[in-house]
C-alpha cells in the first residue's frame, strides 16, 4: 500500500472512531443530540441502548481497517473499505441525509481507488 493509501484507510479508520465515541459515550449529551440531529432528550434516552451498538459496530469497522493497515493487506482492506461505503449509502438512503454519504461512503471511495491505482 502507498503512503496515500495508507493515510486515507487512517482517516476512515478514524471517523469510525469518532463515530463510536458519539454513539458510546455522547449519545445523550447536547454534541451527541446535535451531531445526529436527535429530536429530544427523552428520544435520546429511549435509543442510547441501540446508539451504543451502532458505535460498537464502528468501532469494529476502525478496528478492521487498523489491522488491514498493520497487516498490509489490501484484501482486507478492501473488504472493510466496501463494508464502510455500504454503511455510508445505506445510511444516507435510509435516513434522506445525504450529508451521511459524503461523510462516511466518500472518504471510503477514495480509499478504495487509491487502493487499486
Amino acid at each position: 500500500m502507498t503512503l496515500l493509501t495508507i493515510i486515507l484507510i487512517a482517516i476512515v479508520a478514524i471517523e469510525h472512531i469518532y463515530f463510536l465515541i458519539l454513539e458510546m459515550f455522547f449519545w445523550t449529551k447536547p454534541k451527541g443530540i446535535k451531531a445526529f440531529g436527535l429530536k429530544s432528550n427523552q428520544f435520546a434516552e429511549d435509543t442510547k441502548v441501540l446508539a451504543a451498538n451502532q458505535g460498537l459496530y464502528n468501532g469494529f469497522l476502525a478496528s478492521g481497517l487498523i489491522f488491514a493497515i498493520i497487516q498490509n493487506d489490501i484484501k482486507i482492506a478492501t473488504f472493510f473499505l466496501i463494508c464502510v461505503t455500504i454503511a455510508g449509502i445505506y445510511g444516507s438512503y435510509s435516513t434522506k441525509q445525504i450529508k451521511l454519504f459524503y461523510i462516511q461512503a466518500i472518504p471510503a471511495i477514495l480509499a478504495l481507488i487509491s487502493l487499486f491505482y
